[in-house]
């Protein structure tokens, strides 16, 4: 079974991954230094050691019997939820973090996973040419509850990378044009009623501060301003590693996780960036490459809805950071210091190698 395990897995992708997670912890030893979090890297490197073992135990599990007990798995994912928000305590205003012992783990990044299963199964099974809005109904009220109460911590922006697993795999399943112009017609008209009813005025901050940050440049768009320095002061080459002014002096909000792309920019520069942006587009290209050798419908279209979701969290993370979109609590898979989102991407990826080593398989 070992010898299976070695001879069916993907290591140009593990060597990506490797890659980019040893950036991350590089990137994240810099940000810290001489601060009170200056040992949160060798937190992050076993992290990535756990996460290791997870990729390699995930990718030998069957992906499909993943995704027969989906229902199960969500119903634990909603109990835990939940239970996040009734008795989690309220950390830098969210409730985010569940504690178990010693242990404090972010139920929603492994609510994402189980998302991808619980679409990935509903949508494999509709058999039709072509879908309409009906179909939608199951697959769309699962991915709404999910959703709404991680929304409810408040974590937007883990809540929105819902839905690029739920539009990839309701086009793959054969979604018509005009539902999805329906749909795109329903989606202005919530988002429209969320800014009025359900988005919170720090939210609503943001989005004014990404129009403007000068309305509010000691508050809401400071993040926004800080990042923009470090970023553009990176010239071509960078200030150095551990030299960037914006990191080390502290000017750099939230540097170690949400930020950590722009310490790259500021240290490595322009050459950094399009380096890592390069890692990022190969290890994406090589999931993308599993989608289209899998043997299965449920195959070809779990693993594109986990890699969307990945692709969503690494544009809007770098667009982010470089003033493009508004600020959110979103990660940049692999490199963001943060251990629930090391686990669940090295779970992620280990799904995706499930359906790689068993492409030829009866």
């Amino acid at each position: 079974m070992l010898r299976r395990l070695f001879q069916g897995l993907d290591y140009p992708l593990i060597g990506l991954t490797l890659l980019l997670s040893s950036l991350g912890v590089a990137m994240i030893a810099s940000a810290t230094q001489d601060t009170r979090l200056e040992g949160l890297w060798v937190g992050q490197a076993g992290a990535i050691a756990i996460g290791v073992l997870l990729l390699l135990v995930v990718a030998a599990t069957d992906y499909r019997k993943l995704a027969d007990r989906s229902p199960v798995l969500l119903g634990i994912a909603l109990v835990v939820l939940i239970a996040t928000l009734a008795i989690a305590p309220r950390i830098a205003g969210t409730k985010r973090w569940l504690s178990v012992g010693p242990v404090q783990f972010q139920p929603s990044e492994f609510a994402k996973i189980v998302a991808a299963l619980v679409i990935a199964k509903l949508f494999s099974e509709m058999k039709k040419e072509s879908l309409g809005l009906g179909d939608l109904l199951v697959p769309a009220t699962i991915t709404g509850v999910l959703a709404l109460t991680i929304a409810a911590a408040p974590d937007l922006g883990t809540a929105v990378s819902l839905l690029p697993m739920f539009f990839v795999g309701a086009f793959l399943a054969g979604l018509r044009y005009k539902s999805i112009l329906i749909l795109s017609g329903f989606l202005v008209v919530f988002g429209l009623i969320s800014w009025e009813f359900l988005l919170r005025d720090y939210q609503k901050a943001r989005i004014y501060s990404f129009l403007d940050p000068d309305l509010d440049p000691r508050g809401s768009g400071y993040q926004k301003k800080q990042s923009q320095i470090a970023v553009g002061s990176g010239g071509l080459t960078g200030k150095g590693y551990g030299e960037g002014s914006q990191t080390q002096l502290g000017y750099l909000p939230a540097r170690q996780t949400d930020f950590i792309f722009s310490v790259l920019a500021e240290e490595f520069g322009f050459v950094g960036v399009g380096v890592t942006l390069g890692l990022y587009l190969a290890l994406l290209w090589r999931c993308l490459d599993i989608a289209r050798l899998a043997r299965d419908r449920l195959g070809a279209i779990l693993v594109s809805c986990l890699t969307a979701t990945l692709t969503f969290q690494v544009v809007y993370n770098v667009a982010m950071v470089a003033g493009l979109l508004p600020v959110k609590g979103l990660p940049l898979p692999l490199m963001s210091a943060g251990r629930s989102s090391v686990l669940a991407t090295f779970i992620t990826l280990g799904l995706i190698l499930s359906v790689r080593m068993r492409r030829f398989a009866n």
